[in-house]
């Protein structure tokens, strides 16, 4: 199994309606965050599939892969990755961060950061965090909060508390989204941390970040901290 035989998989799953779909949906229009990103229209099952089937390949093969115009095969290379991080943390973790110009969509972050970055970090420094959720690039500064995911599941919530306050007044709507969406995730495990957070911040947080955050809350008290009554 080489590099060619992958490539040659995937574009043999390739369809032309199903990318033109994926263009719409990831935005990659003039001026929208995917722009310029180029697909396949292969679906991510398949991906993960062939990720796991190729899922020995070389490291060097691996970032010919990443570097893909292509955002299927990019997210195929992430993919391999997570399998290799079982046996190589340090190093999968360290070609991670360092191309992370790759990482360019939301679902190439999301996929992938909690497993390697988040499950790297857990008991280490994680100072970088705080770095990425200071970045002027979108993506690294979701890296930054979805990261946090691995540590939410293992009930430490200080780090997604944290870096919530520093994303509270992001500009992006899908960082609004991402950390609502990681602030629901706190509260499915302590209602009590996410309501500390939320009476000190939901009156200036962004009107999605606190949707988001709020979602599985009872209908009234959802209402109230929408209209501001709590």
């Amino acid at each position: 199994m080489n590099l060619t035989d992958l490539k040659k998989e995937i574009l043999e799953l390739a369809d032309e309606k199903n990318a033109e779909q994926y263009k719409r949906f990831f935005k990659t229009g003039k001026g929208e965050y995917g722009e310029k990103d180029k697909f396949l229209g292969v679906r991510v099952p398949n991906l993960r599939k062939i990720a796991k089937k190729y899922k020995n390949i070389d490291y060097d093969n691996i970032l010919e892969l990443l570097k893909s115009e292509f955002h299927e095969e990019r997210l195929t290379a992430l993919f391999i990755l997570i399998h290799k991080f079982k046996k190589d943390r340090e190093t999968v973790y360290n070609i991670y961060i360092n191309n992370l110009k790759y990482v360019n969509n939301w679902d190439l972050v999301d996929t992938t950061a909690p497993h390697i970055v988040g499950a790297h970090l857990f008991d280490k420094d994680k100072s970088i965090l705080y770095k990425l959720a200071n970045s002027k690039i979108l993506w690294e500064r979701r890296v930054a909060i979805l990261s946090t995911f691995y540590f939410i599941k293992k009930n430490e919530f200080k780090d997604t508390i944290e870096i919530s306050k520093i994303l509270l007044n992001d500009k992006e709507d899908l960082i609004h989204k991402a950390v609502g969406w990681m602030l629901r995730e706190v509260g499915k495990r302590d209602i009590n941390v996410l309501e500390d957070f939320l009476k000190m911040h939901y009156k200036n947080m962004p009107r999605t970040m606190l949707r988001y955050a709020i979602e599985k809350f009872p209908e009234e008290k959802r209402k109230k901290y929408l209209n501001g009554e709590i």
